[in-house]
């Protein structure tokens, strides 16, 4: 396997609670916080081997949601990391937690890139997901993030609300790209039932429709020269997160923190969820020690996902043995599900949204 060079560090406080938010997420009590980042600080302490990191991802929960005080106590513990030059840090905020103060703050601890939660501009919508914001002000913070120096903002979509129609979305497609950010990440919204609109059993949109609004996203983020990478995110060139690109391609990392996971020396494990097990010390509630064929099958699932593929090449280099040994490409290149071009093996763009039917036909 890879050296470790990726940290992912899970911040589980909010504000406020998003109705369809499925992530270990807590709402916000000052006498939790330092408790927790005494916590958070004793299990970096515990498993960082003092590699050279290349990629720190700050997510939530709302990271942003931290008094000053406490960020400034988070990013001290920060300091024990040994990072790269070229380090992508990245910090998970809330539009209605930007201010200059915060900025200047982030610049200051080498954070360079922002994303920001945003989801819709849709008076409905934001009401069925519990936000509130404006295009006004998405605007205006994210040009006070231009004027302290952030030139990598991602921003995210949330689509296929039940009743959102086509002019809906265009709508709020047509807002995001007048924002003219470097990312944007995409989401069909998923009913999880430990969720609020899971609890009060919402149905989801019809599958049809939520095809159709994929390949609408699909299209109009094109035009506007952003590139479709992986199955939900696109960029403009040169912008691809490298965090998220570790994890599709397989590579191992560190996860940090309530409900985090992380993958190390082969094995995948899950930190508890549980804020009382944590703050008593207890920290992996599970993992699991992958066999060759389970690593295999990971770089398959995650690898597909990227739009570009799987280097043949590179999958024999990881695991000596040739990828069409182990799976049935043949078949699914011959009936259009999989291409092969140039040394890679991808899903035909046409047929993206059906992904997970052709996975399991591989696997």
């Amino acid at each position: 396997m890879n050296k470790v060079n990726a940290m992912y560090i899970h911040i589980p406080f909010c504000r406020s609670i998003c109705s369809y938010c499925d992530f270990c997420k807590i709402l916000y009590k000052s006498e939790w916080i330092m408790p927790y980042l005494n916590k958070l600080k004793l299990e970096i302490a515990d498993k960082y081997l003092g590699e050279e990191i290349s990629s720190i991802y700050l997510g939530g929960g709302t990271p942003s949601s931290l008094a000053t005080h406490e960020l400034e106590y988070l990013f001290k513990i920060l300091k024990s990391i040994k990072t790269s030059k070229d380090l992508e840090f990245t910090f998970e905020c809330n539009l209605n937690d930007i201010t200059e103060e915060l900025l200047i703050f982030l610049k200051q601890n080498r954070v360079n890139r922002l994303s920001i939660g945003i989801e819709s501009f849709n008076t409905d919508k934001l009401k069925f997901m519990n936000r509130n914001h404006t295009f006004k002000e998405a605007t205006e913070k994210i040009a006070l993030c231009r004027k302290i120096g952030f030139d990598n903002i991602n921003i995210d979509l949330i689509y296929g609300i039940p009743e959102e129609t086509t002019k809906v979305l265009l709508d709020d497609l047509k807002k995001f790209l007048k924002l003219k950010v470097e990312h944007i990440s995409t989401y069909s919204l998923i009913i999880e039932k430990n969720t609020l609109i899971g609890v009060n059993k919402i149905s989801p949109i019809n599958e049809d429709v939520d095809s159709s609004m994929y390949e609408l996203i699909c299209k109009t983020l094109k035009k506007h020269k952003y590139e479709h990478y992986e199955i939900s995110n696109f960029c403009k060139k040169g912008y691809e997160s490298k965090h998220n690109l570790k994890y599709w391609n397989n590579e191992e990392y560190y996860g940090f923190g309530l409900g985090a996971s992380g993958f190390l020396e082969g094995v995948r494990y899950e930190n508890t969820k549980s804020l009382t097990e944590y703050l008593k010390g207890t920290t992996i509630c599970n993992s699991t020690i992958l066999s060759k064929q389970d690593n295999m099958e990971n770089e398959l699932i995650l690898g597909l996902r990227k739009i570009k593929g799987i280097s043949l090449q590179s999958f024999f280099d990881k695991y000596q043995v040739n990828m069409q040994d182990v799976f049935p490409l043949k078949p699914l290149i011959k009936n259009g599900d999989l291409i092969y071009k140039d040394g890679y093996i991808f899903i035909n763009p046409c047929k993206l949204y059906i992904m997970n039917e052709i996975l399991l036909k591989m696997i």
